[in-house]
């Protein structure tokens, strides 16, 4: 190779560094799974709160660990970001 060329391929190199860096974070900042984790506590609190109110306080407890598994959740997915 010429001195030119490799001039050339290094640049190139050099230019594509933050493009592959930000792909890399996004690809890395969608995370399906907590994604859908999220989906599925809200629909369980969705369903919790729709429930009979009478079940001696499991129900009402329910929703608080739900409340705090979203919480944590959304934590995790911001924290990868």
């Amino acid at each position: 190779m010429t001195t030119t060329i490799k001039r050339i391929l290094i640049v190139a190199a050099i230019a594509a560094l933050p493009a592959i860096g930000f792909v890399a974070g996004q690809a890395s900042a969608y995370q399906p799974h907590m994604q859908n984790a999220l989906d599925r506590l809200r629909g369980a609190r969705a369903e919790l709160s729709a429930a009979a109110a009478d079940k001696g306080g499991h129900r009402v407890r329910a929703i608080g660990y739900v409340d705090r598994a979203i919480e944590e959740t959304r934590a995790g997915i911001a924290y990868a970001r």
